[in-house]
């Protein structure tokens, strides 16, 4: 496959924008108005291994992607269609762990604030990014992407 000059997914953010600045937002929040989700010290501990399990799954799909040698920044061009690691149970595995480091730093910092952003969070993700990567990479790979779409689930 060759590079085409707008051969990329064309996304309106990177994830990592787009997950970080609504957490952050949650975070200050918090700070004014402190909202906590329990007074119980494990909720700690169980966001805390929420957020190592995220970030475990991005290492996992960032090492099948660097692997495969195709970008894992989304403003460059895919090259192959990974279908190994995690990418066998999700399409978005690194996404995925993206909302496990979110849902696990609003836990470790016991505040609500973060979570009622979190669906607006995946819809911008859903519509801003996702459905314009699968539009690109079915236009790029055409039936060997159609057929992994119709194997393995978006999220999981």
């Amino acid at each position: 496959m060759t590079a085409e000059p707008n051969d990329n997914a064309g996304v309106i953010a990177p994830p990592p924008v787009i997950f970080g600045v609504p957490l952050v937002a949650g975070l200050v929040a918090n700070y004014v108005y402190r909202l906590p989700l329990s007074s119980e010290r494990v909720v700690l501990w169980a966001g805390i291994a929420l957020a190592f399990f995220g970030l475990a799954l991005i290492a996992a799909g960032s090492l099948e992607l660097s692997r495969s040698r195709t970008a894992i920044i989304p403003y460059k061009p895919t090259t192959a269609i990974v279908s190994s690691g995690p990418f066998r149970f999700s399409r978005n595995p690194l996404y995925l762990g993206f909302v496990l480091i979110y849902i696990g730093a609003s836990m470790a910092a016991n505040t609500f604030w973060p979570l009622p952003l979190l669906p607006l969070v995946i819809v911008a993700m859903e519509r801003g990014v996702i459905h314009r990567e699968e539009r690109y990479l079915a236009r790029k790979f055409g039936e060997e992407y159609l057929a992994y779409q119709s194997r393995v689930r978006r999220w999981i």
